[in-house]
């Protein structure tokens, strides 16, 4: 049983005022404190190199991998986050109310991002997969760089009528000094649950049960007509593949999403009122930071340019003149 001798308070010269911290044992603290910054730095390397490869050589400029690159630099974005929510480990804040209040907005901004980018990616690989003919006319860089654009600038605005109270008066729902909460009212809670989950989530699911059907008669089809092709058939074939390969690795990327976002919102779901605290969903935030680390490790996986760029990186090769033509395909 805990006696008060072993309480330990955020602000001990606050008595009255100080919120708890969160009695853990030390080495359990411990292991917590290096797991969180490990997946803070790896995930701001990995993705870090994800953003230089694909700005840096100019055969990565495409419209898929502009979409990957705006998806790396939102992830580059949550490693750096993590490190904020490495203080809440101990169930205290000791920054002010208005970095609270900040921290909170750009995980929802950040957030909402991800999944504006994993919906802009489902629709991406449906018209190469569904409608391959017309894709080079309807999904040009031009219209991406204006959809990924228009992704995160309607991320902020939307997250700004949301976390309005929170933002005009931080701290005001605070029970104690430090602690890091924000309250979400009902109508405004259903609003962020349709359009930042339910709704996106289903659009993806759905895109990419389509892609998936079209996929696997597309491989079929090839397999039965490998030996008929002509040389000119034999590129369609080979760029056919390359898109069933990006469409195979991104639908890789949207599921491991899927499965570290979507407990995030079952526990918003099932908490008994719209008040949500930092430390309470550590767990879960901390798995959807840690899909942010995955997503790098998957594309070294799939994708060969990926590694080459990296040796590039690494071996400070992309400091040589013209490095940016060369060939990374």
């Amino acid at each position: 049983m805990e006696t008060l001798v072993e309480t330990e308070l955020c602000f001990p010269q606050l008595l009255n005022s100080s919120c708890v911290k969160t009695k853990r044992p030390h080495f359990e603290t411990m292991m917590t404190y290096i797991l969180l910054f490990s997946i803070s730095v790896l995930t701001v390397f990995l993705n870090l190199l994800v953003i230089i490869s694909i700005s840096h050589f100019k055969q990565l400029h495409s419209p898929t991998n502009f979409l990957v690159l705006s998806l790396a630099v939102s992830d580059f974005f949550v490693g750096l986050l993590i490190l904020f929510q490495i203080m809440l480990i101990e169930g205290c804040w000791f920054l002010s109310d208005l970095m609270c209040a900040l921290y909170q907005y750009l995980d929802y901004i950040i957030s909402s991002t991800s999944v504006g980018t994993m919906v802009l990616i489902s629709i991406d690989r449906y018209v190469a997969i569904c409608d391959p003919m017309h894709y080079s006319t309807k999904v040009t860089q031009k219209r991406v760089k204006v959809c990924i654009c228009l992704c995160w600038i309607c991320s902020v605005i939307f997250q700004s009528l949301i976390l309005m109270d929170n933002l005009e008066q931080p701290g005001r729902y605070n029970s104690c000094f430090g602690e890091c909460v924000i309250v979400i009212n009902y109508i405004a809670g259903i609003v962020d649950l349709i359009f930042s989950f339910i709704l996106p989530i289903t659009v993806i699911v759905v895109l990419y049960m389509r892609v998936f059907v079209v996929a696997v008669s597309q491989a079929r089809a090839m397999r039965s007509h490998i030996t008929t092709v002509t040389v000119q058939g034999s590129r369609k074939v080979t760029a056919k593949k390359s898109e069933l390969k990006a469409a195979r690795t991104l639908g890789v990327v949207i599921t491991v999403f899927l499965m570290c976002f979507c407990p995030f919102y079952c526990v918003s779901l099932s908490s008994k009122d719209d008040l949500m605290n930092s430390s309470s969903a550590a767990f879960v935030i901390c798995l959807y930071s840690f899909n942010a680390c995955l997503n790098p490790v998957i594309y070294a996986f799939f994708y060969p340019w990926f590694r080459k760029s990296i040796k590039s990186i690494v071996t400070f090769k992309i400091l040589q003149t013209g490095s940016s033509e060369a060939n990374i395909l």
